[in-house]
């Protein structure tokens, strides 16, 4: 399980970022690596906005007989599309990438990101060779920066939703579940220890009556039992 978006990076031009960050901190070892199908333990990155570049595009630099591949260098990863319509399942095996992820905290708000979907969209990603990585979040209120997006704002209803998204990931089998938090408290998905506190211009979500730590506390609980699941997936 992964909390927040490790090595996430943008689309081209932007696409040298996951070059030079394998250049400068590949080596280190905090760097996040990830052993895929065949064995081979290579960087994970996740591609944020990928739809906005054409699969043909992308096959030019993921695919193994693109005329500016990078399977096989010493830039090889393990990179994840972002998945948001429906559309795009085909449009990410077509790129040649490894995965998609749902990214968004807000159950509903895109075709990927809708817990309905998830099943669907894992047997297509099984039938293909391609990870399905489910995002989950504690809930999401953003309506402080984006006052218009009241519609996809998700109560956290002390922590329920947290652990309906976990257990709608944890049902489709995935290898991993990746969390969007990164403790942003704009968008209303912190995980971190949380306490009342108000300024003139802020109302800080808290997780009362609970403690502070319930949802590092939730985290770690589902952490755990995500490991005993796959332990029996792979009996």
């Amino acid at each position: 399980m992964i909390m927040g978006n490790p090595q996430m990076t943008w689309c081209p031009p932007f696409w040298t970022l996951p070059i030079s960050t394998t250049s400068r901190y590949g080596s280190h070892g905090a760097f996040y690596r990830y052993k895929n199908s065949m064995g081979k333990s290579l960087p994970l990155f996740y591609i944020y906005d990928s739809y906005l570049t054409s699969p043909e595009a992308w096959a030019h630099l993921l695919t193994p007989n693109g005329p500016h591949s990078i399977r096989n260098t010493p830039y090889d990863g393990v990179f994840i599309a972002l998945l948001v319509e429906e559309g795009h399942t085909h449009d990410i095996l077509a790129a040649g990438f490894d995965g998609m992820y749902t990214y968004f905290a807000s159950n509903g708000f895109s075709f990927g990101s809708s817990h309905q979907n998830w099943k669907a969209v894992k047997n297509f990603c099984d039938a293909n060779n391609l990870m399905f990585i489910p995002s989950v979040g504690p809930g999401y209120i953003d309506t402080s920066i984006r006052p218009w997006n009241n519609h996809n704002t998700r109560n956290r209803v002390n922590g329920k939703y947290y652990e309906t998204a976990l257990q709608a990931a944890l049902t489709v089998r995935p290898e991993i579940v990746s969390i969007t938090s990164f403790n942003e408290w704009h968008e209303g998905t912190q995980i971190e220890k949380a306490i009342p506190k108000k300024t003139q211009t802020r109302l800080y979500l808290d997780y009362l009556p609970h403690q502070p730590s319930l949802y590092l506390e939730l985290t770690r609980r589902w952490a755990e039992h995500f490991i005993k699941e796959k332990e029996q997936w792979l009996m």
